[in-house]
């Protein structure tokens, strides 16, 4: 066996689907490359990423995999960098902290409101990915660095967020080739000027931005405040808090918007589910006024649709790898040291043996449904496990609660017929690569009169 196949199958843009294929053929571990291992069963999230024992290694993250300036980042750094930044970045994720974030979100989302109702006015239909794009980016924009993009305002992307979407596919190429000899060298021969430029230019603007974040006097509560004070206390490099910025811009944005956008999708083809969303919101406020981050918590069905969403459609599809540093028990197998692991979201998402109506959109699978009391529920975790697991996964919840809630209480849902398919269109590499989603937004009357 080579890397060829696998790296292949990676910058194809269907590589979850090559994986799922072969844990349908091969079982619940398969060996997808020289030293590269995918597990395929529940129980792998914690026998992988799973918390150890005092004095046990951990799995940690693949050092080839994360390159530049990840080493740095909460999501790349070693167990003892990681454990530091985790402590420190806590603060701006904890309750409290999202409770003071409530007026940045309110506003944002309230903008893409008003927004919606201007562009689909005469029966226009709406391209929806942007604007999902254009609110969470700046969003978390005013969050990290003290100030929006002003994607919404100007109906446009700012050309920080273009580039990420720019080169997703020349990512993918970069990372099939990190497992060769001279991958460094080689990358940068295949590396375009343009690119090269672009990245600069990105890199650019967020040490400016970062900067004027850092010059601010008064205390803020946004993520980068307790960073800030912890560099203060010489306690964070600058260059922690530079790599840290971008990634939690990255992460506090673009995942929350493709999964929206996935789940507008999904309730837009099975109007049943939207129907009896829209009851729910509808049941639980009297006004648009008390939908804010604490209250949507309480939309038990709401959390449903959004959790069965991930489960049809995560937002990174793929593995994000570990490397085991000595030899060790992966349940009841042993794995050598330096053994690359990794759990594909989507195949295991999708495998038929954990989940009955693998590929339906059911919300009351997880409300207890009898029908799917068999279904293996916890093989599904779309922010990981362990001390590792996404440090922003209540605030993305709510987040995407007060989006949706807010979206669906003002519209009605109708696919455009530009989009049918669309989920089957979509091109998978660490992220996925999304098609223009078109709908048509329809003003509910009830709403429109509260108004």
């Amino acid at each position: 066996m080579t890397q060829v196949p696998f790296s292949l199958a990676w910058i194809s843009g269907a590589g979850h689907k090559k994986i799922y294929d072969l844990h349908q053929k091969y079982g619940d571990i398969v060996r997808v490359a020289p030293n590269q291992l995918s597990f395929g069963y529940p129980e792998a999230w914690n026998d992988i990423m799973g918390h150890r024992k005092r004095g046990q290694a951990e799995n940690g993250k693949d050092p080839d995999f994360w390159r530049g300036d990840d080493p740095y980042t909460l999501v790349g750094s070693n167990r003892e960098r990681h454990s530091r930044l985790r402590k420190i970045l806590s603060h701006g994720f904890s309750a409290q902290a999202m409770m003071e974030q409530q007026p940045v979100f309110q506003r944002y989302v309230n903008l893409m409101i008003d927004r919606l109702k201007s562009a689909s006015s005469g029966d226009q239909a709406v391209e929806m990915t942007k604007w999902l794009n254009w609110a969470t980016f700046d969003m978390a924009g005013d969050l990290i660095f003290g100030e929006s993009f002003g994607c919404l305002e100007k109906s446009e992307y700012h050309p920080w967020v273009k580039l990420l979407f720019r080169h997703i596919q020349g990512i993918a190429v970069s990372t099939a080739l990190i497992r060769y000899p001279f991958a460094d060298a080689l990358i940068k021969l295949m590396t375009p000027k343009s690119i090269v430029r672009d990245i600069q230019a990105h890199n650019d603007f967020t040490e400016a931005q970062v900067g004027k974040r850092m010059a601010y006097k008064n205390p803020r509560p946004d993520f980068m405040e307790s960073m800030i004070r912890a560099h203060e206390k010489d306690q964070v490099s600058h260059r922690e808090i530079l790599a840290n910025a971008h990634n939690l811009i990255v992460g506090s944005s673009e995942t929350t918007a493709t999964t929206l956008a996935g789940t507008i999708y999904l309730l837009a083809v099975n109007k049943p589910v939207l129907t009896k969303l829209y009851k729910e919101i509808k049941d639980s406020f009297q006004t648009e006024h008390e939908i804010d981050l604490l209250s949507v918590q309480k939309l038990e069905y709401m959390f449903a649709v959004l959790h069965e969403g991930l489960r049809i459609y995560p937002a990174v599809p793929a593995a994000i790898p570990r490397k085991t540093s000595e030899g060790a028990m992966i349940g009841a197998h042993y794995v050598p040291a330096d053994t690359i692991l990794g759990v594909w979201q989507w195949p295991i998402f999708h495998n038929p043996k954990f989940f009955r109506d693998a590929e339906s959109f059911v919300p009351e699978r997880w409300l207890g449904d009898p029908a799917y009391q068999n279904d293996q529920r916890a093989a599904v975790q779309p922010f990981s496990v362990g001390p590792r697991n996404c440090i922003g996964k209540n605030l993305a919840y709510a987040e995407m609660r007060l989006i949706l809630a807010k979206l669906i209480w003002h519209f009605d849902v109708d696919l455009d017929p530009r989009s049918e398919g669309w989920l089957e269109r979509n091109t998978a590499f660490l992220l996925w690569e999304k098609p223009e989603l078109w709908v048509r937004l329809t003003p509910r009357r009830d709403s429109q009169s509260e108004a």
